[in-house]
C-alpha cells in the first residue's frame, strides 16, 4: 500500500502522524511511505531521517493526497485538506467529529473511509489510541492552568502549591478518567488542594485508593458541582463520551459565583467542550476571559509537546496502520472488531451513530458497510 504523510498545519501543532521508526516499519513490511518535506521538523525528525528510513519525500500535500491509499494524520484535516480527499481513499487520524458539522459534511461529500483514533477500542471498552493523548493533555492542563493563575495572564495571583504559612490553591478535576487521573497527579505534586469529581462509585474508588489522603473524591451531581466549583482557584474539565459531545457540566451563570481572576481548563475542548462558555482556542492565543473568569480551551494540547506525544502516539496507532496496510481496511476491521469501532465516515455515509445522532444523519453500520 502507498500511505502519505502530510505536515500539519493546524495552528502550532508541531506533531506528525509517523516517526522515523514507524516509517521503518512499514517499508520493511513492503509499503510505500510519502512524506512530506519538513512534516518532522518539529519533532527533530529530518528529511533525511526519513529517507534512511525508507521514505520519498514530496514537496507539499498535492501528490499524497492524489496518489496515496492511505493518509495518516494526526489532527482532523484542515478545510483545504478535505477538499483533497477523494473516494476509495483511507484517512486515518483523530476527527473528533460530533462538534464539527463542517469537517463531518466535508468527510461525507469526499466519500472517503475515515478511521477515528479516538473511537478505536480495546478490552474492557478502553480508548488505547486516545489514551496516551489523553494522559499527556491531563498532565499539561495543570502546567497551563498554574500559568494562566498567574497574574499577569488575568489569573487570581496564586501559587498552586502554596508556600509555608499560606494555603495551596484549590483545584477541581471533574471527571476520574485518564485526563482527570493524571491531571490529580500533577496536581498533587505540586501540592495544590486536589478534589476529583466523577458519577461512577468505581472510579472514585479507584482514584480514591491511589491518591488516599492526597486528594479527595467527591460524587458529581450539581449541588456538589457547584459547591466545588465556587470555591476552585482551577477546574478541570475532563469528561468524555465517545464520539459524542462533552455534556455542558458548567453553565455561564455558575461564572458569577467562582472567584473572580479562577482558571477553567476544558480539555474536552475537542469533543464541543464541558463549559458552556468554552470555544476553541489556540497555542497562539490560548485564554480569554469571561465574566473575570479564565478560559483555557486549546484544541490540540499535546502538540506543544510534539517530540513525546508523537511518540507516545505512534507506539499505539503503527499496528493498526500496519493491519490496515497488509490487509485492506475491510479485511482488518473484520478481523479485529476494536478497530472498526474507528470508521466514522464511509463512502457518504456516516458510520459512527454518535456522531450521526449529534448531527442529524441517517446511521449505516459497519456491520452493513463489511457486510
Amino acid at each position: 500500500m502507498r500511505i502519505g504523510c502530510p505536515k500539519e498545519i493546524k495552528n502550532h501543532e508541531y506533531r506528525v502522524g509517523l516517526t522515523p521508526e514507524s516509517v521503518k516499519e512499514l517499508t520493511v513490511n513492503g509499503h510505500d511511505v510519502w512524506m512530506e518535506t519538513g512534516a518532522g521538523m518539529g519533532i527533530g525528525a529530518t528529511d533525511d531521517a526519513y529517507r534512511n528510513a525508507g521514505a520519498e519525500i514530496k514537496d507539499g500535500p498535492d501528490a499524497l493526497f492524489a496518489e496515496c491509499e492511505m493518509i495518516v494524520k494526526v489532527k482532523e484535516p484542515q478545510a483545504v485538506e478535505r477538499a483533497k480527499l477523494r473516494r476509495d481513499q483511507i484517512l486515518y487520524t483523530y476527527l473528533h467529529l460530533a462538534p464539527d458539522p463542517e469537517q463531518t459534511a466535508d468527510l461525507v461529500k469526499s466519500g472517503v473511509t475515515a478511521i477515528a483514533y479516538e473511537t478505536v477500542t480495546g478490552e474492557g471498552g478502553s480508548l488505547p489510541l486516545l489514551k496516551p493523548m489523553s494522559q499527556v493533555a491531563g498532565r499539561m492542563s495543570i502546567q497551563a492552568g498554574a500559568t494562566a493563575l498567574e497574574k499577569a495572564h488575568g489569573g487570581r495571583g496564586v501559587l498552586l502549591g502554596g508556600v509555608p504559612g499560606v494555603m495551596p490553591g484549590k483545584v477541581v478535576v471533574i471527571g476520574g478518567g485518564v485526563v482527570g487521573f493524571n491531571a490529580a497527579q500533577m496536581a498533587v505534586g505540586l501540592g495544590g488542594q486536589v478534589t476529583i469529581m466523577d458519577r461512577d462509585p468505581e472510579v472514585l474508588d479507584k482514584v480514591g485508593t491511589f491518591f488516599e489522603n492526597r486528594a479527595s473524591t467527591r460524587f458529581s451531581n450539581k449541588a456538589n458541582l457547584e459547591e466545588a466549583v465556587f470555591e476552585a482557584d482551577l477546574v478541570i474539565g475532563a469528561v468524555l463520551i465517545p464520539g459524542a459531545a462533552a455534556p455542558k457540566l458548567i453553565t455561564r451563570d455558575m461564572l458569577k459565583q467562582m472567584k473572580p481572576g479562577a482558571v477553567l481548563v476544558d480539555v474536552a475542548i475537542d469533543q464541543g467542550g464541558c463549559f458552556e462558555t468554552s470555544h476553541a482556542t489556540t497555542h497562539a492565543d490560548p485564554t480569554y476571559v469571561v465574566d473575570d473568569i479564565v478560559h483555557y480551551c486549546v484544541a490540540n494540547m499535546p502538540g506543544a509537546v510534539a517530540r513525546t506525544s508523537t511518540y507516545a502516539l505512534n507506539n499505539v496507532t503503527l499496528p493498526h496502520a500496519l493491519r490496515i496496510a497488509r490487509m485492506g481496511w475491510k479485511d482488518a476491521m473484520r478481523a479485529n472488531p476494536h478497530l472498526a469501532e474507528g470508521l466514522n465516515v464511509h463512502g457518504g455515509k456516516v458510520a459512527y451513530e454518535a456522531v450521526a445522532k449529534e448531527l442529524g444523519y441517517d446511521f449505516v453500520s459497519v456491520a452493513d458497510i463489511l457486510a
